[in-house]
């Protein structure tokens, strides 16, 4: 059977079953565990399409959409050219995870928003027609934007994959670009990524790097390992001498979904990366801020993960990576 045969195969068992394609099965066996994802559940592992890295014409990269984290991380072409990526798979949860998890099921998994992972509480994921978090505990929920739903996005490697101008693949669809998986937060309430019934994410495509890019990582935590960030932010610098000739700077764990920040772009663009610059370049974010009434502490939290990642990003020696604490 034709990979593309598979693939119908499995589009067509969704849609006739109904529930929902699992990946490494790391957040669904646990939504399955705690009743708020019943299932049924049509594997994807026997999909031939949706692994392996393959090199593309004009020095791009493909990855399988079941491409584990972890090989992510370690794959050498990765870490030499696309090194806003590689930290972010390496740091993310825990080293078993990592084993498990993979690239789809990252960019698609389901937020941490205890309400929703609360199977006797109800909520706009569920089909509800409130966000019990806005009058409840929110005070690990967003910083930028209001609802309807303030729990935000968990992915982890789209925000890498934002900064790096990654397109999906897409079974069903034509491909996009990362930020059109999610949309607006506007738009995003109802579940955490916006394809279809029937739809798969078959890969993500990168293109070819900035020549001697550098890159920066940073993740801001409650604790020490296998904790959600508060906050994280990836970025790419080119350098022309000591000037910012490119930048591409993205963030998590503030929004309902992974933000570029086109205004820290542009207030790097052209200028020295001096310390002062760095700062001032961080500091923009704090306009497109609106936090809850328990999410104020991000405001400050944003512009300083921002500001350690372009400092990791200017110090780092191009070719190399700054990885994350």
């Amino acid at each position: 059977m034709s990979d593309e045969s598979a693939l119908a195969g499995l589009s067509a068992a969704v849609l006739a079953r109904g529930g929902e394609l699992r990946a490494g099965g790391t957040d669904t066996t646990a939504r399955q565990r705690t009743g708020i994802s019943p299932g049924p559940f049509t594997d994807l592992a026997g999909a031939g399409e949706l692994h392996g890295i393959t090199p593309l014409p004009g020095g791009g990269l493909r990855i399988g959409a079941l491409t584990t984290l972890a090989a992510l991380a370690a794959d050498p072409r990765v870490r030499e050219g696309w090194p806003a990526l590689a930290p972010a798979a390496g740091t993310a949860a825990t080293p078993q995870i990592r084993a498990a998890g993979t690239l789809g099921g990252n960019l698609l998994q389901r937020n941490r928003c205890w309400y929703y992972r609360n199977p006797h509480v109800g909520c706009f994921q569920k089909g509800g027609t409130s966000c019990p978090a806005l009058g409840g505990d929110h005070h690990f929920g967003v910083v930028c934007g209001d609802g309807p739903c303030v729990a935000p996005h968990p992915s982890t490697l789209a925000v890498a994959l934002l900064a790096h101008d990654a397109e999906v693949e897409v079974h069903g669809g034509s491909p996009r670009d990362v930020a059109a998986l999610y949309g607006d937060g506007d738009r995003l309430f109802r579940s955490d990524h916006l394809l279809g019934p029937g739809q798969i994410l078959t890969a993500v495509r990168l293109p070819a790097p900035w020549p001697a890019e550098r890159a920066g990582y940073h993740r801001t935590i409650s604790r020490a390992h296998a904790e959600w960030p508060l906050v994280e932010v990836s970025v790419r610098l080119l350098l022309d001498g000591t000037t910012v000739a490119r930048a591409a700077v993205a963030a998590g764990g503030v929004a309902r979904v992974p933000l570029r920040l086109p205004e820290v772009e542009a207030s790097l663009t052209g200028r020295d990366a001096r310390p002062e610059v760095l700062a001032e370049a961080a500091a923009t974010v704090l306009a497109r801020c609106r936090p809850l009434p328990q999410t104020g502490y991000k405001r400050t939290l944003f512009r300083d993960t921002v500001l350690e990642a372009l400092e990791r990003a200017a110090a780092v020696p191009a070719g190399a990576a700054a990885g994350a604490d």
